[in-house]
């Protein structure tokens, strides 16, 4: 369960209430460290943002598939997902600067990052996946709370969201040349990502020149 001392979070509804919660307060986090980027820099790092509360349904599969009970206290101390925001950026860079930012606010804690733009996977999926938490207060409590982020270029979500549809089409086992279809839309994603950036650089050079 998500504990606060000798409290702790008992109900189903408290602990959708507790997520939402913290949603709001990363997305606000979030649309502030923006709005300050574009007041210092001229620049928004941040093109849009989408959150959701995971299903129930999608929950209980996922402790299913770990070998725990469908319990509150398991879904809380297992699904690390529960909450979840994806931040799309322009460019590779603002991957990177926009972490370092969440990173930077000090009543955030980082529990773990997957850096899959560095080391992609196989299937040739990149993005940058933190979990954190966050204090939620209540009236009599506060209750550390982890929301996952996933941080990507508009070009990544592309590739992921098409990767995601066939991946559930297909349970999981689309068919061999499909995967590799795949892996080669993956490279040409990186390779767009990359001369985007070389190309945005030049041009910010030309600006300030």
């Amino acid at each position: 369960m998500i504990y606060d001392g000798q409290n702790q979070v008992d109900s189903w509804e408290e602990v959708l209430l507790i997520y939402r919660s913290a949603l709001r307060k990363v997305n606000t986090k979030l649309e502030i460290l923006n709005d300050e980027f574009q007041h210092v820099h001229r620049y928004n790092p941040i093109e849009h943002m989408k959150s959701r509360i995971k299903t129930s349904e999608s929950i209980v599969k996922k402790l299913k598939r770990k070998g725990y009970e469908s319990t509150i206290e398991n879904m809380v101390e297992h699904v690390d997902d529960i909450a979840g925001i994806r931040i799309i950026c322009s460019f590779s860079s603002d991957i990177y600067q926009i972490a370092e930012m969440l990173v930077n606010q000090n009543d955030i804690k980082v529990l773990s990052i997957k850096d899959y733009i560095k080391n992609p996977k196989a299937s040739g999926y990149k993005s940058y996946h933190m979990i954190i938490t966050v204090p939620v207060f209540l009236s009599d409590k506060v209750v550390d709370t982890k929301v996952e982020i996933q941080i990507r270029t508009v070009a990544m979500d592309f590739w992921a969201s098409l990767e995601h549809k066939i991946h559930y089409k297909f349970e999981g086992n689309a068919p061999e040349h499909i995967k590799e279809e795949l892996v080669e839309c993956a490279r040409m994603v990186s390779d767009l990502d990359a001369r985007m950036l070389s190309l945005n650089t030049e041009v910010q050079k030309l600006l300030d020149s």
